[in-house]
């Protein structure tokens, strides 16, 4: 593992499981020190010992995005343990179903507190570091496919995905000047807690009906199957190190050609090609 992130701190949101773990474990083993954040204390915990059993450098921080005072304390603690804060990445996010029709007020605000709000305020409190940052600040920010194309029943997560991705814009443009550069990346189907949660919904939630329907998601993919954790982590570490210096304001698809796909498919025996000129 080269050691592209060395001398950088960075700070993980959603940083126990999934995408935010395996970008918080690849950074760390790119040479940054992590401070790992989410309000899973259990995972946060797992995956700061993950980090250090292997020799890397990281410390726990259990916060919920979506409080100000506690999403600012995380900055700090990443900026005090460590002396600075050269990276943030915010995976923080949660899964609502429902349509305009019949999702409440409560779930609304729940998924944009989270989703949106969280990166909001993740931002606010580590843009101060990031312009200080000796080798140039970089953000992060966790989207999704359903930012540019939804599904039906998930009024207020695409919602959410796609004021996300124009956070990015707006926060690239701002931070320009001072040599913060912010990207987002947008996944397709992910094996995660959050993935095989969702699983569970469409099915009797056992093993062998969750593995069979997330074979079935991984199907609809160009790739024909859902991505691991870890090869979103290695864009999200692209876009955060040196490599990707003049690279801001772009969303990056992750999502095995997901989006390149039309829904309307060709008969399986294409006609035979006219004969002659």
């Amino acid at each position: 593992m080269g050691e592209e992130h060395a001398g950088r701190v960075a700070l993980v949101t959603g940083g126990s499981s999934g995408i935010g773990r395996a970008a918080a474990e690849l950074l760390a083993a790119s040479g940054a020190a992590v401070a790992v954040s989410a309000l899973d204390a259990a995972g946060t915990y797992e995956t700061v010992a993950a980090i250090t059993a292997a020799g890397g450098r990281a410390v726990p921080v259990v916060a919920d995005v979506s409080d100000p005072a506690a999403v600012a304390g995380a900055v700090e603690r990443a900026v005090r343990e460590f002396g600075g804060l050269d990276t943030l990445v915010t995976s923080a996010g949660i899964q609502r179903y429902g349509t305009v029709a019949d999702t409440d007020e409560k779930t609304w605000d729940e998924v944009f507190a989270v989703n949106v709000k969280g990166v909001f305020l993740a931002a606010r409190a580590a843009v101060p570091h990031l312009r200080r940052s000796p080798t140039g600040g970089s953000v992060v920010v966790v989207s999704s496919v359903q930012a540019r194309a939804t599904q039906s029943n998930v009024a207020a997560y695409t919602a959410a995905k796609g004021a996300l991705n124009a956070l990015v814009r707006s926060m690239a443009v701002d931070e320009a000047p001072y040599g913060v550069r912010v990207n987002a990346v947008c996944p397709g189907s992910v094996d995660t807690p959050m993935l095989r949660r969702s699983a569970e919904l469409f099915t009797d939630g056992s093993e062998g009906a969750v593995r069979g329907l997330l074979d079935d998601w991984g199907r609809d993919h160009p790739l024909g199957r859902i991505a691991q954790p870890r090869e979103v982590a290695e864009v999200i570490a692209f876009l955060a190190g040196t490599r990707a210096a003049f690279v801001t304001g772009v969303d990056v698809s992750v999502d095995g050609g997901l989006l390149a796909s039309l829904a309307v498919a060709l008969p399986s025996a294409a006609p035979e090609p006219p004969l002659g000129g």
